[in-house]
């Protein structure tokens, strides 16, 4: 397995590599990476074969999406790279219109994010959250239209409820118009929420899955030590952030003492067997890698070589589910209703 081993995203004809170049590192200046570094890594990401990178409007306040559109250009791969960004945030306080998924904000960022990217099209166009007001009907027509016009290929959803991207991938089935492709949802061995209904939802809809934070910022990685209640080490979980100390909880050290032993039978980085763990699972399409150093990201792109065992994803399954019977309902009442017979459905 390589960076080379494309497969489509979802049931569309967009085709990706298994793990995509994140750049929320890209020009942030406390946990990120300075520009000819961020350039490097850009350059070990793509040298290696990779196709797909991912980045944002919110991300360093645009200047990600300024240093990727510069990469890109110096070295004229916008064809052979299927670039990504998103849209949601705002981008003048105090500015409602400015923010959010309606139509109107949904045009001034692209336009915004087409002069940074230095592109004249996107191949992946990401709603970066639900705002919780635009209504799906909208949101897909508005999309829709965006492909029509050839200022995007394709679309996706990101950090949504499950029933929104259901509702917006069942009307653009049923009018036979523009649907989404993909989901990007938070998605690791210490954050599975996605399992019970995304997951399912997505191999039903054709969606890939496309997971943000794999090694959960960093703590899968194991580059931190448990003190009380939270944690010691640098990294972006030790200071200001998204997450706060949410990372350091008890179910969570129990999860990283859990992967310890399977790393060390396989002698092989923590990292690289959690990402290992969350490629193997059902709908994973491509993972997200953020890296402020390129050997950072040549250390976890070598978890492609990995193949764990079915007695090592049982091990990491048992440690990191979070509600046993909810979790696993499905199946535990399955044998019951068809009467104790394995029936398997038609996937």
């Amino acid at each position: 397995m390589s960076l080379t081993n494309f497969r489509t995203l979802g049931r569309s004809g967009l085709v990706v590599s298994p793990q995509a170049l994140g750049t929320m590192t890209f020009g942030t200046p406390r946990w990120g990476s300075p520009d000819d570094v961020s350039e490097a890594v850009f350059n070990t990401y793509v040298d290696a074969g990779g196709n797909f990178v991912d980045t944002a409007d919110v991300y360093a306040a645009g200047r990600s999406e300024e240093l990727v559109g510069g990469y890109i250009a110096d070295r004229a791969l916008r064809d052979k790279l299927v670039l990504a960004t998103k849209f949601t945030f705002n981008a003048s306080p105090g500015n409602p219109n400015a923010g959010g998924n309606g139509r109107k904000n949904m045009h001034r960022a692209l336009e915004g994010s087409l002069r940074r990217l230095k592109t004249d099209y996107l191949d992946l166009y990401w709603m970066h959250a639900w705002d919780t007001v635009t209504p799906a009907e909208e949101v897909l027509q508005s999309l829709g239209d965006l492909v029509r016009a050839g200022k995007i290929r394709y679309f996706g959803f990101s950090n949504i409820p499950a029933w929104y991207v259901a509702k917006a991938a069942t009307l653009a089935a049923a009018h036979a118009v523009p649907g989404p492709i993909a989901l990007q949802l938070e998605y690791s061995l210490v954050a599975r929420r996605i399992e019970s209904e995304y997951v399912p939802a997505a191999l039903d809809l054709g969606l890939g899955i496309t997971p943000w934070s794999p090694l959960a910022a960093g703590f899968l990685a194991g580059k931190y030590q448990r003190e009380g209640t939270g944690a010691s080490g640098e990294g972006r979980l030790s200071g200001p952030n998204p997450f706060g100390n949410m990372k350091f909880t008890d179910h969570n050290w129990r999860v990283l003492d859990a992967l310890r032993p399977v790393a060390a039978e396989l002698d092989r980085p923590l990292a690289q067997v959690a990402l290992a763990w969350a490629a193997a699972q059902p709908g994973i399409s491509s993972l997200i890698l953020g890296a402020s150093r390129p050997e950072q990201l040549v250390d976890n792109l070598a978890s492609l070589e990995i193949r764990l065992s079915p007695e090592q994803l049982r091990t990491l399954d048992d440690a990191s589910i979070t509600d046993p019977f909810y979790d696993r309902m499905w199946a535990m009442i399955k044998r019951p209703i068809f009467g104790g017979a394995d029936v398997q459905g038609w996937r």
